[in-house]
């Protein structure tokens, strides 16, 4: 067995969610390594549909034990309605465990998201106002909460005092706000504590032991490599890595003990708020593959920005990540289309660049380049093989693999957990989650 980390490709949604439940059921440990309640994973399996923001999609296998990293953003309304709900569909959190080292999101962190977005106006970033990038900036200040502060009454209310003073006095002076009352956050928080005390415990040494037991450990990610703070399309950025390399500080692993990195990639592309994306179809096949994939966010409900695959971008993914494999999903939103295109270099004032800018003003005005394929006809969410699959489909799979320069080992045909052609029918050397 390994420790492998499943990371999303793209700008996000790229149904990490649905690859990690339906690879979970060989693991012995899922954990999730970076981000907040800011990330969906809609997950569809017998227990019905999930939309999980911070419990690991591991959670529906039984043997499994879950850990939120220290490397996550928690904001504990949502981890507790989360962690409700489940329970309301007949599914265990016996197996759930939180790090003591992952930091809170508090109420200032949600009020400033969202008076820095209405104040930054026309340039406002698209953030979800969920407190993401005000929590992650007090955590470099040194400013920030940790869970396992809740567990000393005293020792939260001497960080929150401290905290709450300056927050108040931007509030106040800044934004012209009222001020936040320390003793009713103390108060509310208290009670969190008391909630989520029996899944507060160090949890790194937990990964580490069952990695060198030889089990399998999968780190799950959030986001995609394209919102990355350094290699993404910044300012479009989150506020903390969703690449492979933060899997092991986001879990507490030495950066050697990663053995495998599956990168999951829609079909085509997608991007929710602001930022660059080449590939954006602001037209009828936009719409259509929209409505076909229910594109719209599991966290926002905003619709999604859809567009045909960028290979440019992926290849760059596959760099940045270190990808071994990829999963490629919602390939069946293809389905009846007479042809597909793949973008596979963009043209910018003349030149052709076959390598992502850095530069979010170039990117901007980058035209996509355009390789054409035949599509093809019928559904294919019934498929279990590769060889299956019409000629079209095989066709942009084998191409998306040339392109990219990277095996596709898994893809998915359907929402479904069960409609996911593996490695082993794919007839390719791809290596399996047990190699």
């Amino acid at each position: 067995m390994a420790v492998v980390a499943i990371v999303g490709g793209h700008c996000g949604d790229e149904a990490n969610g649905k690859i990690v439940d339906h690879v979970a059921e060989k693991a012995t440990i899922v954990a999730r390594f970076s981000g907040g309640d800011n990330a969906g994973h809609t997950v569809i399996n017998p227990y019905g549909e999930f939309r999980l923001h911070l419990v690991p999609s591991g959670i529906f296998n039984a043997q499994v034990t879950c850990i939120i990293g220290n490397g996550v953003a928690i904001n504990p309304t949502v981890l507790l309605q989360e962690i409700a709900d489940l329970q309301s569909h007949g599914v265990s959190t016996s197996r759930l465990f939180i790090s003591d080292r992952a930091h809170l999101i508090m109420p200032y962190h949600t009020l400033l998201d969202a008076l820095e977005e209405e104040t930054r106006s026309k340039d406002a970033l698209g953030t979800t106002h969920r407190g993401i990038g005000p929590v992650f900036a007090d955590k470099i200040a040194r400013l920030g909460i940790r869970t396992g502060d809740l567990l000393d009454n005293d020792v939260f209310r001497g960080r929150l005092s401290s905290a709450l003073e300056l927050k108040n006095t931007i509030l106040t002076k800044v934004y012209g706000a009222p001020p936040l009352s320390l003793e009713e956050i103390y108060d509310q928080y208290c009670r969190f504590g008391e909630q989520l005390a029996p899944f507060i415990r160090e949890t790194s040494s937990m990964i580490r032991a069952a990695a060198a037991k030889g089990e399998f450990v999968l780190l799950e990610g959030a986001q995609g490599a394209l919102l990355d703070p350094d290699f993404g399309t910044y300012p479009y950025v989150t506020s903390s890595s969703p690449l492979a390399g933060a899997g092991c500080i986001g879990a507490g692993l030495g950066p050697r003990e990663i053995d495998r990195v599956v990168g999951v990639f829609k079909a085509y592309n997608t991007r929710v708020g602001a930022g660059p994306m080449p590939t954006e179809l602001k037209d009828e096949t936009g719409d259509l593959i929209r409505t076909k994939a229910h594109e719209y966010g599991a966290t926002t409900s905003r619709p999604r920005r859809c567009g045909w695959f960028d290979a440019v971008a992926g290849r760059f993914s596959v760099q940045i990540n270190g990808l071994s494999d990829i999963a490629l999903t919602h390939l069946d939103i293809y389905d009846g289309f007479r042809s597909v295109k793949i973008c596979t270099a963009y043209e910018f004032n003349g030149e052709i660049l076959t390598s992502f800018p850095a530069d979010v003003a170039t990117l901007e005005q980058c035209r996509p380049i355009y390789e054409e394929l035949e599509g093809w006809q019928g559904s294919i969410s019934g498929t279990r093989r590769f060889e299956k699959l019409p000629a079209g489909a095989r066709k942009y799979v084998s191409r998306l693999e040339e392109l990219l320069a990277c095996p596709i080992s898994l893809v998915s045909v359907g929402p479904g957990r069960e409609q996911v052609i593996a490695a082993e029918a794919l007839n390719r050397q791809a290596s399996t989650v047990d190699s």
